[in-house]
């Protein structure tokens, strides 16, 4: 491989590692960004979850001004939710489509991120450590035959009676 396309790609490997990074650093800093408005505006109510998976959930829930609300996005940290359940969850009085289960933070969201980032970077790593590997097989696979040829054609040229070797005399004093 050439070494200068070998520089290149691991220049890209390394930027990849490094959005993966920052996209992980800006999903807790989005996390915090909305604990941040739901504190300053929190309002508190019971709600029903309608449907619940790992990473969704959805409820509904009456403001005390009497209007329903179902956030469109379901609600933030949503983990160990079933359907059927009734919570007390926090919004934004301003915002009710931010909302997130009573108690729980934007700090729920740096073990996700942190994963996000390690497996990144050990995948970057290891295809780093991949193209190394196989970029100095190339290189001594090539060495070899370059060896073999030359001494191929030092064995054509001594067939051909061109070229005479001169062998160490030795004396017999």
């Amino acid at each position: 491989m050439n070494p200068t396309v070998l520089r290149r790609t691991q220049y890209v490997l390394v930027l990849l590692g490094m959005v993966i990074s920052t996209m992980a650093l800006v999903l807790v800093a989005g996390c915090h960004r909305n604990d941040a408005q739901i504190d300053r505006n929190m309002a508190t109510v019971m709600a029903d979850v309608v449907s619940a998976d790992r990473l969704h959930a959805a409820v509904n829930f009456q403001t005390p001004d009497g209007d329903f609300h179902s956030p469109r996005l379901g609600l933030l940290y949503p983990t160990e939710l079933t359907q059927g359940q009734r919570i007390s969850v926090e919004y934004d009085a301003t915002n009710p489509d931010l909302a997130r289960p009573a108690g729980r933070s934007w700090t729920l969201a740096i073990i996700p991120a942190l994963s996000i980032i390690v497996v990144g970077w050990l995948i970057v790593g290891a295809v780093m450590v991949l193209l190394a590997e196989i970029n100095r097989r190339l290189n001594a696979r090539r060495a070899r035959s370059d060896g073999d040829k030359d001494e191929a054609d030092q064995d054509e040229t001594d067939q051909d009676g061109t070229t005479e070797r001169s062998e160490p005399e030795t004396s017999n004093a």
